[in-house]
């Protein structure tokens, strides 16, 4: 396992830590492997992520890359950070395949949150 970076001193943001668990039921619930569901609720590292980006979206657009930065988030790394402090503090559980390297570069803030984004547009017609 990778060792946590000089993030390990607790600067995030509160709210990043009840985002990513959010993020971790949504995700959940996106895969059917939530409460009502007969298959583990286990997910791994980039499917939180995915969920992660996909919640983001929804819940603050293109500002994503701003709400995260104030959260002293700045790449997917960090949510690796969040995710084994979450563990440490049992909040989180892991498998032995879990590892933070499987948050580490998974993908650019500026691509996935800006460049992509496409914005939902079905409301207003």
């Amino acid at each position: 396992m990778t060792s946590l970076s000089s993030k390990s001193s607790g600067s995030y943001h509160p709210l990043a830590y009840k985002f990513v668990f959010t993020a971790l039921r949504f995700t959940q619930e996106q895969l059917g492997r939530d409460k009502t569901s007969e298959k583990t609720g286990h997910i791994s590292g980039p499917e939180l992520l995915e969920g992660i980006r996909q919640l983001g979206l929804q819940h603050f657009g293109m500002l994503c890359p701003i709400v995260f930065r104030r959260w002293g988030i700045q790449a997917t790394d960090d949510f690796g950070h969040i995710v084994f402090r979450m563990i440490e503090s049992g909040d989180m559980k892991k498998t032995p395949s879990d590892s933070i390297d499987q948050f580490l570069g998974v993908y650019d803030f500026s691509r996935v949150f800006v460049e992509e984004y496409v914005p939902d547009c079905t409301e207003l017609a």
